[in-house]
């Protein structure tokens, strides 16, 4: 039988209410664990080095060719998150159905999170002109990481009770970027004072890409220590099943089945349209400071230090303004900030870093509490016994079917050369987005997915 701590805010808590929080402070850790991956490789560190590595290697016109297709080293990073995320489509269904069909998140989340940290440590072996180690390495990572997402997100509404789940979800968010704000001044204090370290500066950008591996692979064993796997009932004729081809019959199944909450499905297209934008953003900010900005890489990890720390202030912030206004309020008012944001982003005058400063400071009040409140969301909409599944969904929206913003970026950048343009194309996802969240009664919705209804959502 396991034990049970005491402490000042859990005294006077029945054992199961004890447990309960006992597993949501172990769920808080892994934000904290793969949010250093999220930050210091993809937001700041691995677009600028990988389109650094296959400028090394492209031709005279500034084309690499992979498969012996010519594609502009520019534009290398951004196609990669797409295909990343396309290998992700691919895994998160199967993986979000072999967990509800078990009841083994766990296992699960384990073997996606330390395949996911394997790749990132293995980015230090990055040098020269090696551009395609680096693309395989940001597959494997980015993929793992959207898998290991959609199973770690299906256990808030397992943990969480309907009235907790917007501030268990923003603390989550606010534990991520924490973790993310304070590798970023060690990332800081190495790259810029690398000589006195007595390394060369690509070499110190591969530590910083590494150690973001090995933090995410140490902190990912205290979720896998406090969070549990819940039995499921499984009919006799059932027992056989857990196949890929199974896996792709569940996959069909749960589709059929979300035909079933269309306002579910409404949500997630809103989801999946305003939130590509924000991914697009997080992805491609440091190559834009430092292509169309010109901007150096000291100022890129301060201006994404700033965010992070703002993202804390915001999580909490919206989290709580979430209770006055209601969740999908908070969330609308956010993407009215995004779409002025990306506006400000393509007048920004090159060489400026107050500027560049100032717009840090906008994303990160909005970044960590439109994401936690989404996902909050959600977790009302999601029918009682299928949360992995709906959850694979869902994750599919966040990283899985973000391969399109991405690849507009990518194409515009390629059509046009330039970056400005790239930025402001995408207005529109978020203009979009938050047309069809508009129109999305949620009160209905949470009603019609068999849950109660918060008092204000």
């Amino acid at each position: 039988m396991r034990g049970r701590g005491v402490t000042a805010d859990t005294a006077g808590l029945t054992g199961d209410e004890t447990d309960r929080i006992r597993e949501q402070r172990g769920w808080y850790f892994y934000d904290f664990a793969c949010s250093v991956y999220s930050t210091s490789v993809v937001t700041v560190f691995l677009g600028p080095y990988l389109t650094s590595v296959a400028k090394a290697a492209a031709d005279a016109d500034g084309f690499v060719h992979p498969l012996g297709i010519p594609v502009r080293a520019g534009s290398v990073f951004a196609y990669s998150v797409s295909v990343s995320i396309v290998l992700a489509v691919l895994l998160m269904p199967l993986a979000g159905a072999a967990a509800d069909r078990t009841g083994r998140k766990k296992p699960l989340l384990a073997v996606a999170a330390y395949v996911g940290a394997g790749a990132t440590a293995g980015m230090f072996f990055l040098d020269g002109d090696r551009y395609v180690l680096g693309v395989v390495l940001l597959i494997v990572a980015n993929a793992s990481l959207s898998v290991s997402m959609a199973l770690y997100n299906a256990y808030l509404p397992q943990i969480a009770t309907p009235e907790e789940r917007d501030a268990v979800s923003s603390r989550g968010w606010a534990f991520g970027y924490t973790s993310g704000a304070f590798v970023l001044v060690l990332n800081l204090i190495l790259y810029t004072g690398h000589e006195s370290f007595g390394v060369s500066e690509s070499t110190a950008v591969r530590i910083c890409l590494a150690s973001a591996g090995v933090w995410w692979g140490a902190f990912t064993l205290v979720p896998l220590s406090r969070l549990r796997d819940r039995r499921v009932v499984r009919d006799a004729g059932k027992a056989g099943e857990g196949s890929v081809g199974t896996g792709w019959r569940q996959l069909m199944a749960t589709l059929r089945d979300m035909r079933r909450h269309p306002l579910t499905l409404s949500f997630l297209l809103a989801y999946l349209i305003y939130n590509d934008g924000v991914q697009t953003v997080i992805s491609q900010a440091s190559i834009y400071g430092s292509e169309e900005l010109g901007l150096d890489q000291t100022t890129l990890i301060t201006a994404v230090l700033l965010v992070q720390i703002l993202a804390v202030v915001g999580a909490l912030g919206m989290g709580r303004l979430a209770r006055t206004h209601g969740a999908k309020r908070t969330i609308l008012a956010s993407l009215a900030v995004w779409t002025a944001i990306l506006g400000a982003g393509y007048f920004l005058p090159a060489g400026a870093p107050v500027w560049f400063f100032a717009l840090a400071a906008a994303i990160g009040m909005v970044l960590g509490g439109s994401q936690a409140l989404s996902r909050s969301l959600f977790s009302h909409l999601v029918p009682r016994g299928k949360e992995a599944e709906y959850f694979a969904a869902y994750e599919m929206s966040d990283r899985g079917l973000s391969w399109l913003g991405p690849l507009v970026f990518g194409l515009t950048y390629q059509v046009t050369g330039s970056y400005r343009d790239a930025i402001l194309s995408l207005v529109v996802f978020f203009v979009i987005g938050f047309a069809l969240l508009a129109r999305v009664p949620v009160r209905r919705a949470v009603a019609e997915a068999g849950n109660p209804v918060p008092e204000r959502i």
